[in-house]
């Protein structure tokens, strides 16, 4: 099988430990993950050749980087090495009514430096048929976006599937840039966009009628054909529009499901009720993993594709971490009903 390509960058992330907030906390606990890198994880666990391209430091932060991603079964063959940092994320876990929280410190860290022409993008998708990216990416810096941008015309060029992930971030966009100057020319290369409603209505100005996601788990799955539409209008070359669908209840506690529009159907998923989430950070990358899997083993089959990354992101809120570690079998258990939980024996 043709292997699936991912570019972005992946953090040191530090978090205290349980619930303590940022004041409390005397030890943090170390992760490494990032958008890109989690959505890599996810395929290489279901068993899918896939590679991740990131810039890392010559240092042993930038080490530990690489040996998470080498020991998940993802490609780094084609990661580069130079720059002064390691990014890194601060995130204080939220419970019940008080939401998590997440303080950056990754400014001029090596992705941070990144420029057009460090990446050799014929040979990153030699043998490749898939390349996603994030809307992380490009807010990171000028350097970063010019780096998408040429990769995605690589893509497109070769006849490769280009998917992202809008992940618009308010306290990325800081170099000059708005995303609505830069997110356009990129996702104009893509065959598949995933989003939620937020990423569509500040990145483009689109936005479904009558849909307020501070207000508990009423969520209308209908309302959003027009934003499916939308997308798919402004950028023609798209032929699937996925949008993640969150019921906030607390903290704790989500509804979670999505929707699929491919121009002339709406496809549903199921709706999970995720009564005590142990870590949501990840929760659209492994979304995104599943879906990912879904659209190339099912091909065709886009309700199969769709609910595979449903329960796949349903099950990776129960994963402490950015990555969702959760295997095939247990995803395609969930898909057939089975949300017991018991032991396995």
């Amino acid at each position: 099988m043709k292997k699936i390509v991912t570019f972005g960058e992946i953090m040191l992330r530090l978090t205290p430990p349980g619930y303590m907030r940022f004041s409390q906390a005397s030890t943090f606990d170390v992760v490494y993950g990032g958008g890109e890198s989690n959505v890599a994880v996810s395929l290489a666990n279901y068993g899918l050749p896939v590679d991740f391209v990131t810039r890392l430091p010559k240092n042993d932060l930038g080490d530990c980087a690489l040996m998470e991603m080498r020991k998940r079964n993802v490609g780094t063959q084609h990661i580069i090495r130079g720059g002064e940092r390691l990014g890194i994320y601060f995130l204080e876990m939220g419970a019940v009514a008080r939401g998590s929280k997440v303080v950056y410190d990754r400014a001029h860290s090596s992705m941070a430096s990144i420029q057009a022409g460090m990446v050799d993008w014929d040979e990153v998708f030699r043998d490749a048929q898939w390349f996603h990216w994030t809307g992380i990416t490009p807010a990171i810096s000028q350097g970063a976006a010019d780096a998408t941008l040429e990769a995605i015309e690589a893509a497109n060029r070769l006849g490769i599937t280009v998917s992202t992930d809008l992940n618009y971030r308010k306290n990325l966009w800081q170099y000059g840039k708005r995303s609505s100057e830069v997110m356009p020319k990129l996702v104009e290369g893509c065959d598949v966009i995933l989003g939620n409603e937020e990423d569509a209505e500040k990145h483009f100005d689109i936005h479904p009628e009558g849909v307020d996601v501070t207000q508990g788990d009423t969520i209308d799955a209908e309302a959003y054909i027009s934003v499916g539409k939308q997308l798919i209008q402004k950028f023609p070359r798209c032929k699937k529009v996925i949008i993640t669908l969150r019921g906030s209840i607390s903290a704790s506690h989500n509804t979670w499901t999505g929707v699929l529009y491919d121009g002339n159907t709406l496809f549903k998923a199921p709706t999970y009720q995720i009564t005590h989430i142990v870590d949501r950070v990840g929760g659209g990358d492994s979304f995104m993993g599943g879906l990912i899997y879904g659209l190339v083993k099912y091909e065709g089959d886009s309700q199969k594709a769709l609910d595979f990354a449903v329960a796949a992101s349903c099950l990776k809120h129960t994963i402490y971490g950015d990555a969702n570690l959760a295997t095939l079998t247990e995803v395609e258990s969930l898909m057939k009903g089975d949300a017991s939980g018991r032991v396995s024996r």
